[in-house]
């Protein structure tokens, strides 16, 4: 199998369009697009019945001591965690590509709904919905994409891993909220191939500066 996009390059930087977050010089950060990158696979393995689809960023610190602080730098050193950005399963075998924008143009505050996605795929929550869990004005769950925005003052690059799962099932039988985790748990003993593409971002101005 393999995955592409049109929308940015593999090992390469994500443009701000597609992330949640951007650089602001008054505030660190601003809200941007967050628009969708387009996706498109081919080479599947005889005997695909459906498609998984997983972005996550491997990246996350496990301590929110310094993150966004004033002063302060999140050492790249500290032990990082995943973070689910999008979730969706039961991509029926006739779709080979998602389109930029289809499931994701700007941000909505208290979440996306659309458990069900097109073809009728099903989506689920990405981990924004726990991010946000205490914030009055964002909380809510927020089922789809919703692209980067790691820590300003992070001193780490962090990378995003779309992941396209070739399944030999129709149907993962996943109802209601569910998670990047427990999506990886229903796909065991189900996935017939497997293909990745990473992009990176940061919001921090030094490894921004650094990677022009």
């Amino acid at each position: 199998m393999k995955l592409n996009s049109a929308s940015f390059t593999d090992q390469q930087s994500i443009p701000q369009r597609y992330a949640f977050g951007k650089i602001d010089e008054a505030s660190h950060i601003a809200l941007s697009d967050n628009v969708n990158p387009q996706l498109t696979w081919s080479e599947p393995p005889n005997g695909a019945q459906s498609y998984a689809l997983i972005c996550h960023d491997p990246d996350v610190p496990t301590k929110p001591d310094d993150v966004n602080q004033e002063g302060r730098e999140v050492p790249a050193d500290l032990p990082r965690a995943d973070f689910y950005h999008w979730v969706m399963v039961d991509i029926p075998p006739s779709v080979t590509e998602i389109a930029e924008g289809a499931y994701s143009s700007g941000i909505t505050p208290r979440g996306k709904g659309g458990a069900v996605g097109a073809n009728g795929a099903r989506q689920g929550i990405n981990d924004y919905t726990s991010w946000f869990a205490a914030d009055r004005d964002m909380s809510g769950d927020y089922f789809g994409y919703d692209g980067p925005c790691p820590p300003w003052n992070d001193a780490l690059l962090h990378h995003y891993v779309f992941t396209v799962y070739a399944l030999d099932v129709a149907s993962l039988g996943l109802e209601g909220s569910f998670s990047g985790g427990q999506a990886l748990k229903a796909m065991q003993g189900h996935v017939l191939a497997q293909a990745t593409l990473t992009g990176t971002y940061t919001l921090n101005p030094r490894l921004a500066g650094a990677g022009k």
